[in-house]
C-alpha cells in the first residue's frame, strides 16, 4: 500500500471534512520522513521541504512534530490496529476452532505476515515509537487485553486440559508464541527486507520450534 493510499485511508475514516490539501501532503511527508529516519532525527524542516509548504504551514495544522506523530499514528491504532484485534485477529483467528494447537500458531502467523505486508510504512513508524510515547502504547494495550488476550488464554486452557501442550502459564505461552512469530517478522520486514525468504518454510520452522517448547516433540 503506497503512503498516498494510507492517506486517503486516514481520512477517509477520520477527517476528511476537514483535511486541506496541505494537511494530506504534510502528513504524507511525515511518514516517508518518520518512516526513513526515525521520529526523534526527523526535523519539520525536511518535512515541509518534501511536502512542498513551508515549514510555518505545518505549525499551523500541528502545534508540534508530537502532534504530527500522532496524527499519523493514532489513526493507525484507531482504524488498522483496532480492527484487526477486534474483528480481523480476534474473529478470524480465535474465534475459529483447531483441532491442534500448532494450527492455530500456523494461522496466526500467516495473519500476522499479510498484516505487516500490507501495513508496514506507518507499522514501522508505530513501532519504531511505542516504548517512547504512552499515547501510542496505552491504547494498543488496552485492545490487546480487552480483546485478544481472554480469547487466546482460552485456547491455550483447551490444549493444556487434552494433555497437548506442557501446564505452563497461559501468559508464558503467549509470550513465547508471540515472541517466536516476531522474532522472524521483525527482521523480516526491518533488517533483512531486500533478502530472499522463504515465508512458507519460515513459518513451518516456527511452528515446529514452538511446538517443540511445549511438548518437547520433533
Amino acid at each position: 500500500m503506497s503512503n498516498s493510499e494510507w492517506i486517503n485511508d486516514l481520512i477517509n475514516e477520520h477527517d476528511a471534512p476537514t483535511m486541506s490539501d496541505k494537511q494530506r501532503k504534510i502528513l504524507e511527508a511525515a511518514i516517508d520522513t518518520f518512516s526513513e529516519k526515525g521520529y526523534a532525527s526527523s526535523s519539520t524542516s525536511e518535512i515541509a521541504k518534501k511536502a512542498g509548504v513551508a515549514e510555518g504551514t505545518i505549525f499551523r495544522h500541528f502545534k508540534t512534530k508530537k502532534e504530527l506523530l500522532l496524527a499519523i499514528v493514532t489513526p493507525t491504532v484507531a482504524k488498522f490496529v483496532a480492527p484487526f484485534f477486534i474483528k480481523s485477529f480476534a474473529k478470524e483467528v480465535f474465534e475459529n476452532e483447531y483441532e491442534h494447537y500448532e494450527d492455530l500458531i500456523r494461522v496466526i502467523a500467516q495473519n500476522r505476515l499479510e498484516f505487516v505486508r500490507k501495513q508496514f510504512p506507518v507499522l514501522k513508524i508505530f513501532i519504531q515509537e511505542i516504548a517512547f510515547h504512552d499515547e501510542l502504547r496505552e491504547p494498543f494495550q488496552k485492545l490487546f487485553t480487552e480483546h485478544v488476550y481472554q480469547k487466546f488464554k482460552k485456547i491455550i486452557e483447551h490444549f493444556q486440559e487434552k494433555g497437548e501442550i506442557v501446564s505452563l502459564p497461559p501468559e508464558t505461552i503467549m509470550r513465547m508464541t508471540a515472541s517466536s512469530i516476531i522474532g522472524y517478522i521483525l527482521p523480516r520486514f526491518l533488517l533483512f527486507s531486500d533478502k530472499e525468504w522463504d515465508d512458507e518454510k519460515e513459518i513451518d520452522q516456527i511452528v515446529a520450534f514452538i511446538m517443540y517448547g511445549l511438548t518437547g516433540k520433533r
